[in-house]
């Protein structure tokens, strides 16, 4: 794995300053955005397969999975759930089922946009055992806050999701941006240097640490709004 990443380059230095009037506004005003066609036929292949297995069983969701290989080893370290790798590309997804096959039993690939997905899956009443957000530096620059997760309109749908929350980054202020709208939403979060000798779950954190990069985890037991099951 080449170990030549430069650092994460920013405009940025403290957590944006807009951060809570937006986290605030969407709040508020739930997203009405018409959903796209292939998102709900992603779900329903997501819901078959789901009954076909056992719908009793948790669900962890890998959101971003890239080319799978943390959906691959999420579904080899927890044989008892199902995981559902989601990824708008399929040519990433490909990849992964080329380079993992045969893909776990336990392990569903959709191409899908997770904003999509998410919304679908909350008003199915989904309550996921564990969610991962392993995509490390989305969008540095401040002009692009609203398409951090935290600034997105769909915040408030993936709080609704519940289940712990896990994000990693060598981006230490994603992650503090993200504990500041967890808070504002009234969730805790932990954000914690993530040890060398833990198991990397993506390329990029192979990537990055070889690069001699910091890398960070932020987990938050996430809670469901008071009008949620």
């Amino acid at each position: 794995m080449f170990g030549n990443s430069e650092a994460v380059s920013s405009n940025q230095t403290d957590p944006h300053p807009g951060l809570e009037n937006i986290v605030r506004r969407h709040q508020r005003n739930p997203w009405r955005a018409p959903l796209a066609d292939h998102d709900r036929a992603a779900f329903v292949e997501a819901q078959r397969w789901r009954q076909a297995r056992g719908a009793h069983r948790p669900v962890i969701l890998d959101s971003g999975c890239g080319t799978a290989r943390s959906s691959v080893c999420l579904a080899l370290r927890y044989p008892e759930a199902l995981v559902f790798g989601l990824d708008q590309s399929e040519h990433r997804l490909a990849r992964g089922r080329r380079r993992f096959s045969p893909l776990p039993d336990n392990l569903l690939l959709l191409r899908t946009d997770c904003a999509g997905f998410w919304r679908l899956a909350g008003q199915a009443g989904w309550r996921p055992w564990a969610h991962y957000l392993l995509y490390p530096n989305p969008w540095p620059k401040s002009a692009h806050l609203k398409r951090r997760w935290h600034g997105h309109p769909v915040f408030p749908d993936l709080l609704t999701l519940g289940g712990t929350l896990r994000l990693r980054s060598n981006w230490e202020l994603y992650l503090r941006e993200m504990a500041q709208a967890l808070a504002l939403a009234g969730q805790a979060s932990r954000l914690a240097v993530l040890e060398d000798g833990s198991e990397p779950l993506t390329d990029f954190e192979d990537k990055y640490r070889h690069s001699g990069h910091r890398l960070w985890e932020l987990v938050a037991p996430l809670t469901p709004p008071p009008d949620q099951p």
